[in-house]
C-alpha cells in the first residue's frame, strides 16, 4: 500500500522530525509539506542558507537522519498538493475531531473493501487549529482517534502516527 503523510501548517521542527522517524519505521512512502511548515534543505533549495541549515538541524534533532531517508516534497499551497494527489488517483484522509469522522477501525475496513490497491494519502494540519474545514470539505474520509481520557487531543506527531500505524499494517 502506498502510503503519503501531507503535513500542512505545522509549526513545531519537532513534530515534523517525529513524521520523518515514524514514517522511516512503518515504511511510509513520503511527505509533503505545505504552508509554512519547516522542512529540510534540498537541492536547489531557495531559502536563505543559514535559515534553512538552522530549520533540518532542528528537525534533526527528532528524525535522527530519518530525514536523509524517507523522501519529501515541499509544496506552496495545500490546493497543489491535493491537485497532484487527486491526479495520482489517491484516496485522501484527513486525520481530524469532525461531526462526520469516522473511527480508525471503520476508516481500516473502508480501505481494505473499497481502496485496498489505491495509494493512500493521510492529512495532518496544524497542533492548535487541526486541519481547516475548507480542506476537509475536499477529503474523501475524515478519520479520528476515539480519546478515552480527559484530555480532548494527542500530539500531532503522536496522533499521525497511531493513524499511520493503523493504516500500514
Amino acid at each position: 500500500m502506498h502510503i503519503t503523510l501531507v503535513a500542512h501548517d505545522i509549526r513545531s521542527t519537532h513534530n515534523v522530525g517525529a513524521f520523518f522517524r515514524t514514517c522511516d519505521g512503518l515504511g511510509i512512502d513520503q511527505i509533503y509539506f505545505s504552508g509554512y511548515t519547516p522542512y529540510p534543505t534540498f537541492e536547489g533549495d531557495t531559502r536563505l542558507p543559514h535559515f534553512a541549515d538552522k530549520l533540518t538541524r532542528q528537525i534533526h534533532k527528532t528524525a535522527l537522519g530519518a530525514e536523509s531517508i524517507v523522501d519529501f516534497k515541499r509544496f506552496d499551497t495545500i490546493d497543489d498538493v491535493i491537485k497532484q494527489l487527486k491526479i495520482d488517483g489517491a484516496v485522501l484522509i484527513a486525520l481530524e475531531q469532525h461531526p462526520s469522522s469516522v473511527t480508525l477501525d471503520k476508516c481500516r475496513s473502508l480501505i481494505d473493501k473499497q481502496f485496498a490497491e489505491t495509494p493512500i494519502a493521510v492529512f495532518v494540519g496544524n497542533e492548535i487549529r487541526g486541519v481547516e474545514d475548507d480542506i476537509l470539505k475536499q477529503m474523501d474520509i475524515i478519520v479520528e482517534i476515539p480519546m478515552h481520557g480527559t484530555k480532548e487531543s494527542l500530539n500531532v506527531s503522536v496522533a499521525s502516527g497511531i493513524a499511520l500505524y493503523e493504516l500500514r499494517r
